[in-house]
């Protein structure tokens, strides 16, 4: 009995100290990390912390295949065009693109097996759900592009106007970027990004021509790339910026409102069909209806 109190207390002391060596390290390492960055030692808040545990873990699910499609440089090249177009800049989420090429098909063909459809004809049913799987995610990231340049392309001409009125307040064309990106944060993000990464250019040593070049490419937009050639010719010409921007923001919203005028004037054309094939239908049974009732009673009277 003695011998099995020792024993309990000699484990009981050694667990103890091993804690408290622990603890200690780590408060020394919490202090020390304070004293040489000082921000790091700071308590994270839940939502943080949530944001970091969440990444870590979608990383590691689709580490593993990410690396199933074979990849070309020039394949990637352009897939990183495209998710920069729809806003999306970091390396992880090319990653997550590829593994989206490989997950969806999989899910697909899991429902496909659950639901059971699968029995109607399997190497086609499988075969269509693996091939729409693989091109979902290239249809997604189209969709979000689009999307992306829609916001940019309306918000345009309040950007053009705010930046006008920060020239003409005396503000340079830099300066002038940086506030309009500032002030359009909340309602116009996309864009607000965007200038955002023309000002991070020219901060860092970049030319203003090619930063402006490539916000146009960048963006793939038409209005912005006209807007670009328009800035740089005002800037090798020295001609008024104010004056370029202002005419060139009346010259979007003139063209806004032409797009608009041509698809008001093409839904006559486009209500062609729908009048055909569904209202059309449907009068005909309203109008002759009655008297096809009236006919078919009279027929079967005399036959």
């Amino acid at each position: 009995m003695t011998l099995a109190l020792l024993a309990f207390l000699a484990v009981f002391l050694l667990v103890t100290s091993f804690g408290l060596l622990l603890f200690y390290r780590e408060a020394m390492l919490q202090r020390l990390s304070s004293v040489l960055s000082p921000d790091a030692g700071e308590p994270k808040n839940k939502f943080v912390r949530f944001v970091e545990f969440s990444s870590r873990t979608s990383q590691s699910v689709i580490a593993p295949f990410q690396k199933v499609l074979p990849r070309t440089a020039q394949e990637v090249s352009v897939i990183q065009k495209r998710l920069i177009r729809a806003g999306y800049r970091k390396d992880m989420h090319l990653n997550v693109f590829y593994a989206a090429k490989v997950l969806v098909p999989l899910s697909l063909a899991l429902l496909v097996t659950a639901t059971g459809v699968y029995e109607y004809g399997p190497l086609f049913v499988y075969g269509l759900a693996l091939g729409l799987g693989f091109l979902l995610p290239d249809f997604w990231l189209g969709n979000r592009i689009t999307a992306r340049q829609l916001k940019i392309r309306l918000g345009l001409p309040q950007a053009l106007d705010l930046m006008v009125i920060c020239i003409e307040a005396g503000l340079s064309i830099d300066q002038a970027t940086v506030r309009v990106g500032d002030e359009l944060m909340i309602s116009e993000p996309a864009l607000s990004d965007e200038l955002g990464l023309v000002n991070l250019e020219q901060r860092a040593g970049r030319p203003r021509a090619d930063a402006w070049r490539n916000l146009a490419d960048r963006t793939d937009v038409d209005n912005v790339r006209s807007l670009c050639s328009v800035l740089i010719q005002a800037d090798q010409f020295g001609s008024s910026v104010a004056k370029t921007l202002r005419i060139h923001s009346d010259t979007l919203r003139t063209k806004r409102r032409q797009q608009a005028e041509e698809q008001a004037a093409k839904t006559t054309v486009k209500l062609v069909f729908p009048l055909v094939f569904f209202i059309f239908p449907s009068l005909f049974v309203a109008a002759l209806g009655p008297s096809l009732i009236v006919m078919i009673e009279a027929f079967e009277k005399y036959f």
